[in-house]
């Protein structure tokens, strides 16, 4: 479905269900240069088990309309407007990667709209190599196959999927071509700039659960047990031998941790 969010159109996938603002909310927050897809699986679940899902398009992203934002921030801010038009008091935020970063945010300037946070691939800092930025600005193939190479665990490389006969990297791949031009430098240089300091981190008060992969090299595990250590409040779940790309790569342990966790 599609919402008016800052004068755009903006897409929403709500799983399969009418939306229903009356129903304790879901929203799920894709990273950079992706889309709402990456969290089928867990948004159809959810829609199917009494939640207002909402697996949003980021502007610039998807079959969302306007330009892709420049900051975590501006990024946090388009998704409480779009929470606002939908009259949705608030809501559980999951974001994976970029995503998990606009989630963090959202937790620490807008408190009251947050009831859980799910924070998937997540560290503070994110840092991203001067290589892939560099890519991303002027060889954006280059930089796709990075991502590719970086997101993804060892035996998925070889040809693991948990859904036989596709092929979890050249997916991800299209996927990442379907993305605008500028989008994943853009995207790229707001986790790089985006900070926050160890109060705001102390201060959040919303249940957390992290989700952790011990192949991740691009937000590895030592990294997730220090932002952890953090959040007074945060719960950090590991998933052997899964990457960056965690959603693909274990859907079902991703799906089986939320459920624990949302449906308290």
């Amino acid at each position: 479905m599609k919402f008016l969010v800052q004068q755009q159109p903006a897409f929403v996938y709500t799983g399969g269900k009418p939306f229903d603002p009356l129903k304790p909310g879901i929203v799920f927050i894709h990273g950079a240069a992706n889309d709402h897809s990456v969290w089928t699986l867990q948004a159809r679940y959810f829609s199917h088990h009494g939640f207002n899902v909402l697996a949003v398009d980021l502007p610039g992203h998807g079959k969302s309309f306007g330009e892709a934002k420049t900051t975590i921030e501006q990024y946090a801010d388009w998704l409480i407007n779009l929470l606002d038009n939908g009259a949705i008091k608030n809501a559980a935020f999951v974001g994976h990667s970029m995503g998990s970063l606009i989630a963090l945010d959202l937790a620490a300037r807008y408190p009251a709209r947050v009831t859980r946070l799910g924070l998937l691939g997540c560290c503070m800092p994110m840092p991203v190599s001067e290589l892939l930025l560099d890519a991303a600005l002027n060889r954006p193939q280059d930089a796709f196959d990075m991502l590719n190479i970086w997101g993804h665990a060892p035996q998925t490389k070889c040809g693991q999927s948990p859904v036989p006969g596709t092929s979890l990297m050249m997916s991800y791949k299209r996927l990442l071509e379907r993305s605008r031009p500028g989008v994943l430098a853009k995207g790229l240089a707001a986790c790089q700039a985006f900070s926050m300091d160890e109060n705001a981190l102390k201060n959040i008060a919303a249940p957390t659960l992290m989700i952790s992969g011990t192949r991740d090299m691009m937000t590895p595990p030592k990294t997730n047990f220090s932002l952890a250590s953090l959040i007074a409040n945060a719960h950090l779940v590991t998933l052997e031998n899964s990457g960056h790309a965690m959603m693909q790569e274990a859907p079902g342990e991703v799906l089986d941790a939320l459920k624990k966790f949302i449906q308290f």
